[in-house]
């Protein structure tokens, strides 16, 4: 990782990765950045088993996509609320990393020291028939996931 406030300083985990690092608990945290429709649409993940949930709280807004310009404040607010420390591991996912890559970066502008990007996201990719959820991802890795 880079500087404290280095936006560089995030790093690509994959779902795994996450899950044990959410697993060896402290403040770590999954904040989960895609939209209200998705979460209500596609599901969550399931956080119950290792006594935590995801933070969920939107990157950008359905249906424009305009990235919230109240994200880090939002998120922030979040996570003192929870008692979350900037040096605290945050776990950031969406669809299939994009979006959460963006969020991770801005939160380590803002000081979060150890922001990571679940590569592959809830989702992952679009396989060869155009679905999502087999190939890589929370879902495709058999993580505990519920419907919104």
């Amino acid at each position: 990782m880079g500087a404290p406030g280095d936006e560089d300083a995030v790093d690509e985990v994959d779902v795994g990765t996450a899950w044990e690092g959410l697993s060896a608990g402290g403040g770590s945290q999954l904040i989960d950045v895609r939209t209200r429709a998705e979460w209500t649409y596609v599901g969550i993940p399931d956080l119950a088993s290792l006594g935590k949930r995801p933070v969920l709280v939107e990157w950008q807004t359905f249906p424009d996509q305009t990235v919230d310009p109240r994200f880090v404040e939002r998120l922030t607010g979040e996570l003192k609320a929870l008692g979350i420390q900037l040096e605290d591991d945050l776990f950031f996912i969406c669809r299939s990393g994009s979006r959460s890559l963006a969020a991770a970066k801005a939160m380590a502008a803002a000081g979060y020291r150890n922001c990571h990007n679940v590569g592959g996201g809830f989702e992952g990719p679009l396989d060869d028939e155009r679905h999502r959820g087999a190939l890589e991802g929370w879902k495709a890795a058999g993580l505990p996931w519920q419907q919104g």
